[in-house]
């Protein structure tokens, strides 16, 4: 069974940067499509980007392209989300999450991590 634990949040100033780490427990790390999530207050839990188990293919949302790069390393089983020219509406707590080929469904969540982005 896999594990997901994020870090690196913090506080930050629009047009600065951060990365996120997800670090994973378990063998099956590689097997998995890794995605970064994201829920800001009073509002739905949204999707930021999703990487595939070899790395090789990536989404995001529209939001973030362009400034947010999602990436993974395998032999590390960790996953990163770099953040570029963030603005206050990436305010949000980021889930890292875990899904298999076979299903659409995310069936792994981290605890997640504060982003907190001031004007």
């Amino acid at each position: 069974q896999v594990q997901l634990v994020e870090s690196g949040g913090g506080l930050v100033q629009a047009g600065g940067s951060l990365r996120l780490s997800c670090a994973a427990s378990g063998r099956t790390f590689s097997n998995r499509i890794m995605g970064w999530f994201r829920q800001a207050p009073g509002k739905e839990r949204e999707f930021v980007a999703t990487i595939t188990g070899s790395g090789s293919s990536t989404n995001y949302a529209d939001s973030v392209k362009g400034r947010f790069t999602i990436s993974r390393d395998n032999a590390a089983n960790t996953m990163y989300l770099q953040m570029n020219s963030l603005k206050p509406e990436d305010t949000a707590v980021y889930y890292c999450a875990a899904r298999t080929s076979y299903s659409a469904n995310y069936d792994l969540w981290g605890q997640g991590t504060q982003v907190t982005v001031s004007s």
